[in-house]
């Protein structure tokens, strides 16, 4: 991006204890420069620590070897309440690349306090949602979504944990090339379109509850299944023999109408 920064500043906020009984690595943290190619605004200089990432995280050795043989990572990420030039806090975005049988890899998350607004697209932009959770509340991203985490708030602290493969890297630069997600939420309460993208991307909302349920042991507090060697979580790896978790949420679940350039936030 051409752009030219004023000087720049550091970010607002600190960062906060995390919801977790267990040890923790020490976090990887993402400076908010990292993310000035995907912000709305091209000149914007915020720098200073966004969020906190803390990788591989286990309760026990045998999680951490069980995990392991089983390529799978269980995270915790904290996104504090700041403004980023504007926008909220949100994550950089990335895709999944496919697994060898030809399947995205998916992952699962988990809101542990706060709320989260998990916006997910495909690549070709076909289908553009964002999906509403709260405290508790377990979000699946499918094969084919790429996903970018907004903190939606002001005040309030979100922290998530995940569960996905450790089979593979995600893939940041479409996000990178095109400067952020296909819309951007705005600190002001409205979304805005990115330009880079087709102007016939639309987007359209679903909460949480409106998500019909896949199974009902992928719907525990995540870090139980991993205690309870789920099964399940088989899934990560091997999604095309899960075609269940493939269509979450499906066309027609959405609770208000699309917005295509730019409207208010629905609470």
């Amino acid at each position: 991006m051409n752009a030219v920064r004023s000087n720049p500043r550091p970010c607002e906020g600190n960062p906060v204890p995390v919801k977790w009984s267990g040890r923790l690595p020490a976090p990887v943290i993402r400076d908010a420069g990292e993310l000035w190619d995907v912000l709305a605004d091209p000149v914007c200089a915020c720098t200073g620590p966004a969020y906190y990432m803390y990788r591989d995280v286990a309760k026990s050795s045998e999680d951490r070897r069980w995990l392991c043989d089983h390529e799978i990572r269980f995270d915790i990420t904290v996104i504090p309440p700041k403004d980023l030039c504007g926008e909220y806090m949100k994550t950089k975005g990335h895709y999944h690349p496919e697994n060898p049988s030809g399947a995205g890899y998916p992952e699962i998350y988990e809101v542990l306090e706060g709320n989260a607004h998990f916006l997910l697209q495909t690549e070709d932009v076909r289908d553009v949602v964002m999906i509403l959770a709260k405290t508790g509340d377990i979000v699946i991203i499918p094969p084919g979504y790429g996903h970018v985490t907004i903190n939606p708030s002001r005040t309030e602290v979100l922290q998530m944990a995940n569960l996905v493969s450790s089979a593979f890297q995600s893939r940041y630069q479409a996000y990178e090339e095109l400067h952020g997600a296909a819309f951007y939420e705005m600190s002001m309460g409205i979304f805005a379109k990115n330009p880079f993208y087709s102007p016939g991307a639309r987007l359209r909302f679903i909460r949480t509850g409106q998500i019909p349920a896949v199974k009902g042991s992928a719907l525990d507090p995540l870090y139980q299944l991993v205690e309870q060697r789920s099964p399940v979580l088989d899934f990560l790896n091997h999604p095309e023999e899960y075609p269940v978790f493939s269509a979450t949420f499906p066309v027609g679940n959405s609770f208000v109408d699309s917005i295509g350039v730019a409207g208010k936030r629905t609470e």
